[in-house]
């Protein structure tokens, strides 16, 4: 006897045990790979439940845990879209088109990716292209006019921007800069 109590688990290979779920309770192997993929990022419930798909997790097993991780606030989709939708829109300058389109990708519901992108107004987006377009228009200085305007219209189509937009604010800089858009068609 060492004179030490010897609990229940405490054996030289306890500690391991308690930080590796079993491979063979799939449950604890659900959790576990949740758990992991929520630290470095928030993730929607169809990238955790892709990832435990992808793992072999049997399809109620994932269900089970995720439904769980719902029920605690681990995941929620409407906050997820809410913060992908400011982070975007902010950082990137993505239009609500746009934004709606990865929110989809990333398998969130249409009526979330809706309630999500309405925190955007047409008057907030606007702003966004015009402090957009005030970034890149020194760039464009010294080329032909069509050419800043399909430059400049096609860096906002990319972005989501609708094209009458796009094109409004696009001529509006111009404009400002002391440029002509006298001659340019509508949908040009």
């Amino acid at each position: 006897m060492t004179g030490r109590t010897e609990w229940p688990g405490d054996g030289p290979d306890s500690s391991r045990a308690e930080k590796e779920p079993s491979p063979q309770d799939p449950a604890e192997r659900a959790r576990a790979i949740c758990l992991r993929l929520l630290t470095g990022t928030p993730r929607t419930r169809k990238q955790l439940a892709d990832a435990l798909r992808k793992r072999e997790i049997p399809d109620d097993v994932a269900e089970e845990v995720l439904a769980r991780f719902e029920d605690v606030g681990l995941i929620d989709d409407a906050a997820f879209a809410d913060a992908w939708v400011e982070s975007r829109h902010h950082g990137r300058g993505l239009a609500r088109r746009a934004l709606a389109r990865e929110l989809r990708t990333k398998g969130v519901d249409p009526g979330l990716v809706q309630e999500a992108i309405g925190q955007l107004d047409s008057e907030r987006e606007e702003a966004t292209a015009r402090e957009l377009v005030a970034r890149k228009l020194h760039a464009t200085r010294g080329l032909e006019r069509d050419r800043r305007l399909r430059r400049l219209a096609g860096m906002l189509a990319r972005k989501g921007y609708p094209e009458g937009m796009a094109l409004r604010v696009v001529r509006q800089a111009l404009e400002e800069e002391g440029e002509s858009t006298d001659g340019l068609e509508e949908g040009y």
